[in-house]
C-alpha cells in the first residue's frame, strides 16, 4: 500500500482553515501551507472568473470553431454581425455586467473564499510601441477588489493572456498560435512592465491573494500544432526577470508559478524562484484520486512550497465530489472554471441561451448573416442575460464542490484517507485493471453508462461500480447542516447476501440483497451529525457480494 502523506487534514482542520475568518492580511507560503497575515493556515477554495476580461468560444456554445475561439475573432465576428459601433458598445456594457457585486456577494455566502482573476493584457495596454496603460481595464480590477473586501475573499490576479501570448493558443488570445511572449522582445518588455504596473497598483492591497504571473504557459505540440518546448529556457528566464522587478516594488504579495503544458509540468520548479511562492498547477479530465496529485504532493515536501490546484473543473458533478475534498484533505486549495458560462451545468451561474442565438452559431459555420438589426437584438438579449438575476443559479453545483447535502459520490470515489482499516477495508488485495483507485485493494467492476456529451474533460472514470465482499467496507464523508436528511445508496447483489450501513458508526440500517442484473435504490434515514458537523456514511457487507454504485445524501 502507498505511504500516507505527511499532511492529511481531517474534516476539522479543514472547516477552520477554509472559513472566511481566515481572509485576513497578506497571504505567505510557510513550508508546505499558505499563511494568513495571522500566521494562521488557510485552503483557498474559489472559481475563476472566466470569460470576462478574456472571452472563449466555448463559454458561448461555440465548440471547436477557431473563428470565434478567442478575444481578438470574437470581436470581429460580433463587428461582421452588428457593425463597428454597436460592438464597442456591446463589449464595455458586456464587461461591466458579467461579473458584478452580486456574483462575488453570491459566491462568498456559497462558502467561497477566494477568486481569480483572469486578465487580458489588450485591456490594460494599447497595443503598439509605446507603454501605456488604459485606466478603464484597471477600474474593473479596481473595483472586483472592493466586492472582494467586502465580502471577503482573496483575490488572485492571472495573467491570462500576456502581451505576445504565453500559451500559444486561443486561451492566450495569440495572434498565431504562437508563445510570442518567449520570442519578441517588445512583447516580453511590455509584460514585464505590466506586471509592474499592477505591482506599483495593488502593492497595498492585501485582499489580493496574489500574482499568478502566466497561465498555462507553453501548450504542447501535437500531430497539428508545432512544439515550443525549446522556449522553456526563456520562460525560466521570464519568471526570474519579472520577479526580479516586482520585487523591487513589492516584497509583500505572493507569487504563483505554473509550469508549461498546461501547468501539468513539474520541470520549470528546479529552483525556489522566491521564498513566498506557491506551485501552481492544473487538473482536467484525470481520474478524480490521490494519482491526480502524488507527483505534485512530492514535489511539495522535495521543494518544502505549498501547492493551489488553480485551474480545475469542466466535467461532471461527482467528479467534483471526488476530486476537491480530496484536494483538501492533501491541504491542497483549488479554484474552479468557470464561474459563468452560457447553458451551463457545471459552473454556479448559467446564462440563458439568446432567443435566435442558433443563427449566430449558423452563421460561425458559413450559414447566412442573419441581418444586423436581427444580429443586434440577439446580442442585446445576451447582455439582458448575462446579468445575475437572469442566470439560473446552480445551486448543486456548490452541492457537488464541497460534497455536501445534494451531491451525489460514485462508489469507487470512497473516502483516501485515513486508509485502509478505517476508509476502507479489502480482504482480496486485488489488483484493479481500471488505473482507478489503484493500490487500495478494493475490486472495482465495470458499469458502462450512458455517455455524457459535451460535459467538458468527462473521461468515464465512473463506468465502474465497487464491488464488497463479507467483511468489506467503504466509507464516504459528507460536509453536513443540522437538518436530518436522507441517504440513498444504490447497490445491486452479486451474490444473495446482507450489508450494513452505519452513520457516523452507528448502524443505522440492515439490508438484505438477493442477486440481481440491475441496480436498487435505497433509501436510509441520516439522523446522526457528529461533532465536526460532518456526516460520514459506513457500508459494510456481512454475508454475500455487492456491487456499489453511488451514495447521495439528500
Amino acid at each position: 500500500m502507498k505511504p500516507i502523506p505527511e499532511t492529511i487534514n481531517s474534516q476539522l482542520d479543514i472547516k477552520e482553515k477554509t472559513s472566511k475568518s481566515r481572509v485576513c492580511g497578506y497571504l505567505k507560503a510557510k513550508g508546505t501551507s499558505i499563511v494568513n497575515g495571522n500566521g494562521d493556515e488557510i485552503l483557498l477554495t474559489g472559481w475563476g472568473l472566466g470569460n470576462w476580461f478574456l472571452n472563449e468560444g466555448y463559454m458561448w456554445k461555440s465548440f471547436h470553431n477557431s473563428r470565434f475561439d478567442r478575444p481578438r475573432r470574437i470581436e470581429r465576428v460580433v463587428e461582421e454581425l452588428t457593425g463597428k459601433a454597436y460592438t464597442q458598445h456591446f463589449f464595455e456594457v458586456f464587461r461591466s455586467l458579467y461579473i458584478t457585486e452580486a456574483e462575488i456577494r453570491d459566491l462568498a455566502e456559497s462558502g467561497y473564499n477566494s477568486v481569480r482573476i483572469p486578465i487580458h493584457w489588450r485591456l490594460l495596454m494599447e497595443e503598439g510601441e509605446e507603454i501605456t496603460f488604459i485606466e478603464s481595464g484597471f477600474r474593473l480590477i479596481d473595483q472586483c477588489l472592493d466586492w472582494c473586501e467586502k465580502y471577503s475573499m482573496y483575490a488572485f490576479i492571472d495573467m491570462h493572456g500576456a502581451p505576445g501570448g504565453q500559451t500559444g493558443a486561443n486561451i492566450d488570445d495569440s495572434i498565431d498560435d504562437v508563445p510570442r511572449l518567449f520570442i519578441d522582445e517588445h512583447s516580453y518588455r511590455q509584460c514585464i512592465e505590466l506586471w509592474k504596473e499592477i505591482a506599483r497598483r495593488y502593492k497595498d492591497r492585501s485582499i489580493v491573494g496574489g500574482y499568478d504571473l502566466l497561465n498555462e504557459p507553453i501548450r504542447p505540440g501535437s500531430s497539428e500544432m508545432k512544439s515550443y518546448d525549446h522556449l522553456l529556457p526563456q520562460l525560466i528566464a521570464f519568471y526570474e526577470d519579472v520577479i526580479h522587478e516586482i520585487r523591487k516594488i513589492d516584497d509583500q504579495h505572493m507569487l504563483s508559478i505554473e509550469g508549461h503544458h498546461w501547468s501539468t509540468s513539474t520541470e520549470v520548479f528546479d529552483r525556489v524562484y522566491d521564498p513566498n511562492m506557491v506551485i501552481h498547477f492544473h487538473r482536467y479530465g484525470c481520474n478524480p484520486d490521490y494519482q491526480a496529485f502524488e507527483e505534485f504532493v512530492d514535489l511539495s515536501l522535495k521543494m518544502n512550497l505549498p501547492l493551489w490546484l488553480g485551474e480545475t473543473g469542466e466535467n461532471i458533478l461527482e467528479w467534483f465530489s471526488a476530486m476537491y475534498p480530496l484536494s483538501l484533505e492533501l491541504n491542497i486549495g483549488y479554484n474552479l472554471w468557470p464561474a459563468k458560462k452560457m447553458e451551463a451545468m457545471n459552473s454556479p451561474y448559467s446564462i440563458k441561451e439568446p432567443e435566435g442565438w442558433h443563427e449566430i452559431l449558423s452563421y460561425l459555420e458559413g450559414g447566412r448573416h442573419p441581418g444586423y438589426q436581427k444580429a443586434r437584438t440577439i446580442f442585446d438579449e445576451l447582455l439582458h442575460n448575462i446579468g445575475f438575476e437572469h442566470c439560473v443559479k446552480n445551486e448543486h453545483v456548490t452541492d457537488a464542490v464541497f460534497r455536501q447535502s445534494g451531491a451525489r459520490v460514485m462508489g469507487i470515489d470512497f473516502d483516501e484517507f485515513p486508509g485502509s482499516g478505517h476508509s476502507y477495508l479489502s480482504n482480496r488485495h486485488h489488483e484493479n485493471e481500471h488505473n482507478h483507485r489503484c493500490n487500495t485493494g478494493m475490486k472495482l467492476i465495470s458499469h458502462i453508462r450512458p455517455v455524457q456529451s459535451k460535459i467538458g474533460f468527462y473521461n468515464q472514470w465512473d463506468f465502474n461500480s465497487l464491488a464488497l465482499e463479507k467483511g468489506e467496507f467503504a466509507c464516504y464523508t459528507f460536509a453536513g447542516d443540522q437538518s436530518e436528511g436522507v441517504w440513498q445508496v444504490s447497490i445491486r447483489g452479486l451474490e444473495n447476501g446482507e450489508l450494513i450501513v452505519y452513520e457516523n458508526d452507528e448502524v443505522i440500517e440492515k439490508i438484505q440483497f438477493m442477486k440481481e442484473p440491475d441496480f436498487s435504490t435505497f433509501s436510509v434515514p441520516s439522523v446522526k451529525l457528529d461533532h465536526w458537523g460532518v456526516r460520514r456514511l459506513k457500508i459494510e457487507v456481512m454475508r454475500g457480494e455487492a456491487a456499489v454504485d453511488w451514495v447521495r445524501l439528500t
